[in-house]
């Protein structure tokens, strides 16, 4: 017999959803398994926003760390997180790391209650993230390289003869780059480069 937090989310973009869909299956699971429901941890938000978007996620993993039950109840992988493969992973590692284990209701093949499976899903899984990260940068780096091919300048635009002058004059007068940049309306940034040039 464990002690059990079912962690529920419905998003809310997702009209219609009530999250006791997700949660009247997870605490008879419990039951007829002969766990017990320490707590239930129910958000109404986007699962790609993190942990400190997500109160009661927030407090799960803080509750985990207090030792408050022993296993994590979701209805699937991705009620506990849409945010990609890392952050989840690092999820799943904080709840292994506070001795709590994790089960997916409809997904049981990604649960981590059984120590094997746990050690090899986590590196499955990390693999998989450290492969997405390289395919994004692979995309990006694709994306600039025809850009650049194209004739395309990259970066912010050079500012204009006026706008350039309009700066060297606040400047002249001891304005900060703050100051400039709230008086013309341009980054602070380029303020303080064409501040400085002049």
């Amino acid at each position: 017999m464990s002690r059990v937090a079912i962690y529920a989310r419905v998003s809310t973009d997702d009209r219609g959803q009530d999250p006791e869909n997700q949660l009247a299956q997870l605490r008879a699971w419990c039951q007829s398994a002969g766990h017990i429901v320490s707590r239930e941890y129910v958000d109404s938000v986007s699962g790609a926003k993190g942990a400190d978007e997500r109160h009661q996620l927030g407090c799960l993993l803080d509750d985990a760390h207090k030792r408050k039950f022993d296993l994590v109840l979701c209805w699937s992988l991705d009620r506990l997180s849409r945010e990609g493969l890392e952050p989840t992973i690092g999820y799943l590692r904080r709840l292994s790391s506070a001795g709590v284990a994790f089960h997916s209701y409809l997904e049981p093949m990604l649960s981590t209650d059984n120590p094997m499976v746990r050690d090899v899903l986590l590196a499955v899984m990390a693999s998989m993230a450290a492969m997405e990260r390289a395919r994004i940068s692979e995309r990006t780096k694709a994306g600039l390289d025809r850009v650049r091919a194209a004739g395309k300048r990259l970066g912010r635009p050079e500012l204009g003869d006026d706008m350039r002058a309009r700066i060297a004059d606040l400047a002249a007068t001891g304005a900060s780059a703050y100051r400039i940049s709230k008086t013309l309306g341009c980054d602070i940034k380029t303020a303080a480069k064409y501040a400085q040039a002049a």
